[in-house]
């Protein structure tokens, strides 16, 4: 009797040891950088921060994602490039559509609308 008691508090040893161990563990780490992208698009949506703020922004939120090594979210760089468009900075807006496209492919096809869109108003 004495032996199972036994072997059971080891074993209940053990998992209390386990899953105090696993507690600790840290969390997944976030897939993208998100930086200011979210409170930037709000802002956007709102009018209530202006391009160039969001801009500013923007640019430091992906100086920090470079520096750290992890990409941005899908989205980020068009909306850049919008953004810059909205500044009339058509070599900007182009730079970050095509970043936009060489990091994301799939969004090829919207990007591609986007630039024929602006060719034709200039």
């Amino acid at each position: 009797m004495m032996r199972f008691l036994s072997a059971r508090r080891s074993a209940v040893l053990a998992l209390a040891a386990t899953l105090l161990l696993v507690g600790c563990a840290p969390g997944p780490q976030p897939l993208y950088s998100w930086g200011d992208y979210q409170p930037a698009l709000y802002g956007h949506f709102t009018k209530e921060v202006g391009p160039q703020e969001q801009i500013a922004s923007l640019e430091a939120g992906l100086e920090k994602a470079r520096a750290a090594g992890r990409p941005v979210p899908p989205g980020y760089n068009a909306h850049l490039g919008l953004l810059y468009a909205e500044s009339e900075q058509g070599d900007q807006m182009v730079k970050y559509f095509e970043a936009e496209k060489a990091l994301y492919p799939e969004s090829a096809g919207y990007i591609d609308f986007l630039l024929g869109k602006f060719k034709r108003t200039n």
